[in-house]
């Protein structure tokens, strides 16, 4: 048992915990219950409790030998800004919740937390401040726990990791290394996406709709760079494949993944175009959405912006006329035959290789594969530029011409091609002519170091794991961007070769920062294991990661990666799950007020608005301003401070405010009025157990009878509201509706008559329930409430009076007592605009048709729907609501 603070004062010898401080005048130091929650009191309460909780999340550790179920509960990691944002607030007090609910209900949770700590702006900042990237970094980690600690959030801190450390990055590196062995490592010369600003290569997938950089903004440019690539397109199918698994995904974030995959019936194969004079040759990936027509590809197709158009070793062959034309090709609808063949994988044929401005290439997609023996369109193409071509279908759609698949039906051979091609490397991997390789390479210096070794004998060769980690070398300062630092450390550049022995050199390139977060949930199952990545049975014990909290703007970037990893590991078998994430909760923003001139767009600061109106307007020209909540931002002057929001209103009410009004995977609209009503239903709760003190400690002896129609209430009641809450936190995670049922609650203890609160059991129960289901969300005063209840309370099985409120179990629905059924809200809203509400059987509130007929013939209906052209209907069964958008006046 862990005590709570009110205990420890009665020991004699002196507290190791050291909470006593006989000048807080609150119950579970003094013994002496304060009537009023006033501001003294709740600051208080959330000192003395924030200490108590500190000392509880230090026992929270996780047992290998424990037999209770495990519960895996993942907040996305933060960047170390150092300084917390609403935002972190936000999907923070999320998973808290979910952490203490699932702990309470019996379960062993882990709830880790650590820091995605490489990256550009560490290493901008530095470069701006004179300074190490590092040492920002530990710096603002520091500050960034300790706000956190602050807001009581109980984090398995003994399992932080902090990517930027080689005990970290160690194992990034070594499933590098993995990635390399397996042929899923590679380096190619290509035209990648630079940034000016961060100078820097990109992703496709860090490059909006706009061709901006997600990071800087700056518009991203074209260039060509030799960098290194990890396979992604072998696990197209896979990761399409696997979505279907993912049933308690938002089917939103699962469709962005199934579009940005695309349609993988198809595979890739490898061309090689053969330089004249050159040792080297150019390996050219073609999609076929049929492989098993491979064996008629008579010609390729690529795009006028191709890459291979920038290749000086390809430019250098061909013709000068060629060139000329190529510099024209943009102008015209042409089709411009190099004069340089592609060495076909199979035959080994050479075929030739022709830019075109007329062939329809779709988005991303800028090679095509002609296949004239089989496609018309393909036929046509061919006898226009007399290349020839070989058949290879029949009549019967059996393959000819086609080595030993030849005979064979389209359907086996498809397998059969794509086995031999795959036994080959030279492709046969399911994927989609739009899907890429994940690029990886980062010209900057805070950054994972990719372990790999150049030497001139044996090319890329990676650093034996025993070797690692390749330790980044300390740097004072940097003075700039651009070509790597790295490469002017010469004691740490220039090295041997680990299989030859002969002088070579290390690469400089570090890794995208989405490689250390593409595995971080792993390793908080076995932080401090030296001797691999994570020890497979322990991993396997507590994976996966049952709920996953995080931004919607991760879908495509970070998911996918980190399914990429896990199922390559799961592949190698570390791991029994495919997939690393059970459940995914995605959270919206949280949004600010802004306010700014209509005849400038200025953004004007708080300072500089006068609110005394009716509208705010500018306090120097009395100009009105327009009013709208936008992502919070320092331009916008819009954000909310949470360090100095806590400071006013305390963790409590902070927490609450947070999860009440919408639903998590909502943006949420930030303003007072929902803080100020959170204040009152928290005087509301302290004022019941105040209530209940004072009579229980003036309890005569009565003769009073039994009032059974209040008792049923209240079991009827305590019951409901423990299904939905309950609910809410395993199924829906509609926090707000928990909130909203745990109101009622209190409404209706508030209304029992004293002489039921005097005797009751069922009040007591209900209302220790109310306490115990606050807990998860508002720790510090259903501490102190539970405290105050407890010296007071009748003996009970049911209740462990001598632990804290977090200690308690969950309570359980008792299946005899029947929940409240009669009757339930539905809000009727016309065009966005609430008229009303009806009230409808509990069992019919998912019925939309009956609902519907019901407001028909409801008084709200008449008055508001009648003779109007309706135009569309929106039923959201959860809240419950019907909105009804319609054209007209009301009659």
């Amino acid at each position: 048992m862990f005590l709570p603070p009110g205990k420890l004062m009665y020991f004699s010898s002196p507290c190791r915990y050291g909470f006593i401080n006989i000048t807080r005048q609150i119950y579970s130091i003094t013994g002496k219950w304060k009537n009023d929650f006033s501001v003294d009191t709740w600051k208080k309460v959330e000192e003395s409790w924030q200490k108590w909780l500190q000392k509880y999340n230090e026992t929270l550790t996780i047992n290998r030998n424990d037999k209770k179920p495990k519960y895996y509960v993942l907040s996305m990691f933060p960047y170390p800004s150092g300084k917390l944002h609403m935002g972190h607030v936000r999907v923070y007090t999320i998973s808290d919740t979910m952490a203490h609910f699932h702990r309470m209900n019996g379960k062993q949770v882990l709830h880790p937390m650590g820091w995605d700590s490489f990256g550009l702006p560490a290493e901008n900042a530095a470069i701006e401040r004179d300074l190490r990237p590092d040492d920002w970094t530990y710096s603002n980690i520091e500050h960034m726990k300790n706000q956190l600690k602050s807001l009581s959030m109980c984090f398995n801190w003994e399992r932080e990791v902090t990517t930027c450390k080689p005990d970290y990055y160690r194992w990034t590196q070594s499933i590098f290394v993995r990635l390399f062995n397996a042929g899923l490592a590679y380096q190619k010369e290509a035209l990648v996406n630079w940034d000016p600003v961060d100078q820097t290569v990109l992703a496709n997938e860090q490059v909006d709709e706009d061709g901006c950089s997600w990071r800087s903004g700056a518009k991203v440019e074209q260039k060509v760079l030799k960098q290194w690539y990890l396979k992604m397109t072998h696990y197209s199918k896979s990761l399409l494949d696997g979505l279907e698994d993912l049933k308690e995904w938002p089917d939103s974030i699962k469709s962005m993944q199934e579009n940005w995959i695309g349609d993988c019936s198809g595979c890739s194969f490898e061309f090689e175009l053969q330089l004249a004079g050159d040792d080297k040759s150019i390996s050219l990936a073609v999609h076929l959405s049929s492989p098993e027509l491979v064996f008629g590809v008579a010609y390729i197709l690529i795009a006028p912006t191709h890459i291979l158009l920038k290749s000086e070793s390809l430019l250098q062959i061909i013709n000068p006329d060629v060139q000329q034309t190529l510099n024209e090709i943009s102008s015209k609808q042409i089709d411009v035959a190099l004069g340089v063949s592609a060495i076909h994988p199979f035959t080994k044929q050479p075929i030739p290789l022709v830019v075109s401005s007329k062939h329809p290439f779709p988005d991303y997609v800028e090679q095509y594969a002609g296949v004239p023996g089989a496609v018309e369109q393909d036929q046509m193409f061919a006898d226009i530029h007399s290349i020839k071509y070989t058949t290879v279908l029949d009549n019967h759609e059996k393959l000819m011409n086609s080595n030993e698949f030849t005979g064979m039906s389209r359907a086996e051979a498809k397998e059969a091609i794509m086995e031999k091609a795959r036994q080959q490397d030279i492709g046969g991997h399911m994927t989609s002519g739009r899907q890429f390789d994940w690029l990886i390479s980062r010209q900057r210096y805070w950054g994972t170091p990719i372990p790999i070794i150049h030497c001139q004998n044996c090319k890329a060769v990676p650093v034996p794991t025993h070797q690692l980690p390749v330790q980044l070398p300390k740097l004072d300062t940097l003075t700039g961007k651009g070509k790597s630092p790295l490469q002017q450390v010469s004691d740490w550049y220039n090295t041997d070769c680990p299989k030859c022995g002969q002088p070579s050199q290390r690469e400089t390139d570090t890794m995208d920062t989405f490689v250390d977060s593409a595995w971080y949930f792993l390793r908080y199952t076995d932080p401090h294991n030296e001797q691999e990545e994570f020890n497979s049975e322990v991993a396997n014990r507590l994976m996966p990661v049952d709920l996953y909290i995080g931004g919607k703007e991760h879908a495509i970037m970070h998911l996918l990666y980190a399914r990429f990893i896990n199922h390559f590991l799961y592949g190698e078998g570390l791991l029994k799950h495919k997939e690393p994430f059970q459940r995914l909760l995605v959270q919206g923003l949280v949004m600010g007020p802004s306010y700014r001139l209509p005849s400038t767009g200025q953004y004007l600061r708080k300072e500089q608005i006068d609110f005394s109106g009716n509208e705010p307007v500018e306090k120097i020209s009395g100009e009105k301003l327009l009013m709208k909540f936008e992502k919070m931002s320092k331009s916008k002057h819009n954000g909310v401070d949470p360090v100095e929001t806590v400071a006013e209103y305390g963790v409590d009410t902070i927490r609450l405010a947070i999860l009440s009004g919408v639903p998590p995977q909502l943006n949420m609209m930030w303003n007072v009025d929902a803080i100020i009503g959170i204040v009152r239903w928290k005087n509301r709760m302290w004022q019941l157990i105040t209530r209940y003190i004072n009579l229980k400690k003036d309890e005569t002896p009565t003769t009073n009878e039994v009032n059974h129609k209040i008792e049923d209430k209240l079991l009827i009641e305590k019951n409901t509201a423990i299904k939905e809450v309950s609910e809410q936190y395993t199924k829906d995670h509609m926090l707000s509706v928990a909130i909203s049922r745990l109101m009622t609650l209190t409404s209706v203890l508030r209304s029992v008559p004293d002489a039921t609160v005097m005797s009751s059991v069922n009040y007591e129960d209900a209302l220790a329930s109310l306490c115990i289901m606050l807990a998860p969300m508002a720790p510090h005063i259903a501490s102190e409430m539970w405290q105050g209840l407890a010296s007071v309370a009748q003996p009970s099985s049911q209740f462990q009076w001598d632990k804290t409120v977090l200690e308690q179990s969950w309570p359980v629905l008792d299946e005899k007592v029947v929940c409240k059924d009669e009757v339930v809200k539905v809000v009727i809203k016309i065009n966005n605009q609430t008229k009303g509400h009806i009230m409808v059987p509990v069992l019919a509130r998912d019925n939309e048709e009956e609902i519907r007929r019901l407001v028909t013939e409801s008084d709200v209906g008449k008055l508001h729907l009648n003779k109007r052209t309706l135009k569309k209907v929106v039923f959201a069964s959860k809240v419950p609501l019907l909105n009804y958008v319609v054209e007209g006046e009301e009659s």
